[in-house]
């Protein structure tokens, strides 16, 4: 690949975008740091980019040959935006993307899994990192954050099910990987944190790390649909309430090798994120 083009990093200032933007950056790469407001973001170059407007996509692509993919936010329909933009990608000279997806949606699945089942016939290069869920849902401003600070509760509708929470920074650390390495993976890259824990799990290390008493409260399929409608459309939320039905049947309950074989380094473990990251 030709360095003095640039990567397009999408999302460039959320959990994952920020990260990939800061590792590329530090390798020296040229970065064009996409979103909706054109945020600066040190070492890059800030462009406007919306999913939702086609007009925004041609100065986001120009110079561009390879591209960090988040898909918009909230949408159960994804592809319908995506699967436009990645055809204008292709022909705007665009030869390697890498798209965030998630362990739970495989290839041809709902939501962003139509867009991963298209992306090896639109482009030669490519990779779709499916994370487990984020560690960082523990901190800053989301939801667990919040109830963890206000109430000491976590509340799911996972039971017992246990999820091989995964770091963001892993997440990005594979996915500049992805994005720089001679080779591209070419393939779907489950990505877990070193062990499976389940959120009773989870707020054992919150106590004990941050000495603040946190617990685990169950809630049914319904109570965690409607608490989450409160916020985001239904149909969204309909389906993050069934991906917690889903770990509560196991669905989840694995860890990969991923991290350390695309880096070269052991994932990071739940407690030093806590240790780091929670409040």
């Amino acid at each position: 690949m030709n360095d003095l083009n640039a990567t397009l990093v999408i999302g460039a200032t959320g959990t994952t975008g920020r990260r990939v933007t800061a590792g590329l950056v530090a390798e020296g790469r040229r970065v064009k740091a996409a979103g909706r407001g054109a945020a600066p973001v040190e070492g890059a170059e800030a462009v406007r980019f919306d999913w939702n407007e086609p007009a925004t996509w041609e100065a986001a692509l120009d110079g561009v040959d390879r591209a960090y993919l988040i898909p918009p936010i909230g949408s159960s329909e994804p592809a319908a935006v995506m699967l436009p933009f990645l055809r204008q990608a292709r022909a705007a000279g665009v030869r390697r993307v890498v798209l965030l997806s998630s362990s739970a949606i495989p290839a041809g699945g709902p939501a962003v899994g139509q867009v991963h089942e298209a992306l090896p016939g639109l482009f030669e290069e490519w990779a779709v990192l499916r994370p487990s869920w984020f560690m960082q849902n523990m901190a800053g401003e989301t939801p667990h954050a919040r109830s963890i600070r206000e109430d000491g509760t976590i509340l799911t509708a996972s039971g017992e099910g246990r999820v091989g929470f995964v770091d963001a920074d892993d997440i990005a650390a594979v996915a500049v990987r992805a994005l720089t390495d001679d080779r591209a993976p070419n393939t779907d890259l489950i990505l877990t944190g070193p062990q499976a824990l389940s959120y009773g799990d989870v707020a054992a290390v919150i106590t004990e790390v941050t000495g603040r008493p946190v617990v685990h409260r169950h809630l049914t399929f319904e109570q965690l649909r409607d608490r989450w409608a409160a916020e985001i459309p239904l149909e969204f939320a309909t389906l993050l309430a069934g991906l917690d039905r889903a770990i509560a049947e196991g669905a989840e309950d694995r860890t990969s090798d991923a991290v350390e074989r695309v880096t070269g380094r052991a994932p990071g473990t739940f407690r030093a994120f806590v240790e780091r990251e929670v409040r």
